[in-house]
């Protein structure tokens, strides 16, 4: 059972000279330097709560500028409502069309199988989100899960209920369309819906995490064991995942040493850069070394090891920990889902190799976690990001 409810958001009212892209602002963990600056500019954007420049990682700073942002009216409060969030991009010159339902999610451990994680996590940014909590005693992001889904009937009523509120267009060309359902039997009947299907994370796991933790540190509060969420449903053709490549230091280990042993465990094919991208659909993997060499790669020896035939986990154990020594204590390993920065990231010489994956199924996803088996961190990038700044669940 998911219980999912509408909730009294409190969302933008631009001010004279504003308007929503004043607000608005991409997940907090997406967000270069330059850009956080010129949207921190914006007094009223929404990183301005989320990013906080507090060098003491704690938030009363922002705290201060919430209370501030109700008191003056920059905020507003809706009554119960859910709200529809539909975005529209081009991906590999293919256009799509993302629905997602927004409401509050009652956060629960993974143990009674509801909700559903696909990840694993890093604690130290849990550790931050938790004082984030603590101080604002707001959601102020969104997570963003997976549920079987609606029938046509009750998406063809959310549709006529649905009323716009926001539209932008990011400077990534993506669409966003925000709008407020607030009638009362079609958010029954949403929630109903939810009651005998399960969630999995596709997005936020850190932040799903940390609510259910601060949940448990406040047990007397109804309104702090919820969580921001954004549910798509698992048929919608907007789902578009990314693969997250990885860019390694390899330190002292050599590359004719590293190709040697990856030899013994990796079947490797050499291949020019112009081959990999379309090559790699037929393989596990490939890997681009600082010489410039390339390689399509597939494991010599099939496993009994469910997880061996995903490629992050293959690259995390056989790669990074079998040959290159790699730790949680080490900073060897970065990431980066874009394929040609990765590319450009390789011709300058930045890192000793890259490896470049495939983009994971929901299939995949679905089945693995189905098991209890979570992928290593930084598995999928769905795309478009859930952007945050729309709506903001406080819970006092």
């Amino acid at each position: 059972m998911v219980t999912f409810l509408p909730f009294s958001g409190y969302r933008p009212n631009m001010r004279v000279g504003e308007t929503i892209e004043d607000r608005v602002s991409p997940p907090y963990d997406v967000i270069s330097d330059e850009q956080l600056k010129n949207l921190q500019a914006k007094p009223n954007n929404i990183t301005n709560l989320t990013l906080a420049p507090d060098p003491d990682k704690h938030y009363t700073v922002a705290r201060k500028t919430l209370d501030r942002m109700i008191a003056d009216g920059s905020l507003k409060q809706d009554t119960p409502s859910f709200y529809l969030y539909e975005q529209n991009f081009t991906d590999q010159k293919r256009t799509y069309h993302r629905r997602g339902f927004v409401g509050i999610l009652k956060t629960e451990d993974y143990s009674s199988g509801n909700i559903i994680p696909h990840e694993e996590t890093f604690s130290k940014v849990k550790e931050d989100r938790l004082n984030l909590l603590r101080d604002m005693e707001a959601h102020l992001e969104s997570i963003f899960g997976i549920f079987e889904g609606f029938t046509p009937a009750l998406n063809k009523q959310i549709d006529a209920a649905a009323r716009l509120v926001y539209r932008y267009t990011d400077p990534q060309g993506v669409e966003h369309r925000y709008s407020r359902i607030a009638d009362v039997d079609i958010c029954s009947q949403i929630i109903e819906a939810l009651k005998s299907q399960k969630m999995l994370i596709a997005d936020g796991h850190h932040r799903y995490e940390t609510a259910l933790n601060y949940a448990k540190e406040n047990p007397g509060c109804e309104a702090k064991q919820y969580v921001l969420a954004t549910l798509v449903a698992a048929d919608d053709k907007g789902l578009v995942i990314w693969p997250t490549h990885r860019l390694v230091d390899a330190g002292d280990i050599g590359e004719k040493s590293a190709i040697l042993k990856l030899g013994k465990s990796l079947k490797m094919t050499e291949v020019s850069e112009e081959q990999l991208e379309q090559e790699l659909k037929n393989h596990m993997l490939g890997l681009i070394f600082k010489s410039g060499k390339c390689f399509v790669a597939d494991l010599v020896e099939k496993s009994d090891n469910i997880m061996m035939g995903l490629d992050t986990y293959v690259t995390q154990e056989v790669i990074l920990k079998g040959i290159y020594k790699n730790d949680e204590g080490k900073s060897m390993v970065s990431y980066d889902a874009e394929l040609p920065s990765v590319k450009a990231a390789m011709a300058a010489k930045k890192h000793d190799l890259a490896v470049v994956l495939n983009p994971p199924s929901i299939k995949t996803i679905w089945n693995l976690a189905a098991v209890g088996k979570r992928m290593p961190k930084k598995t999928t990038f769905f795309f478009p990001k859930i952007w945050s700044g729309w709506v903001i669940y406080k819970m006092n």
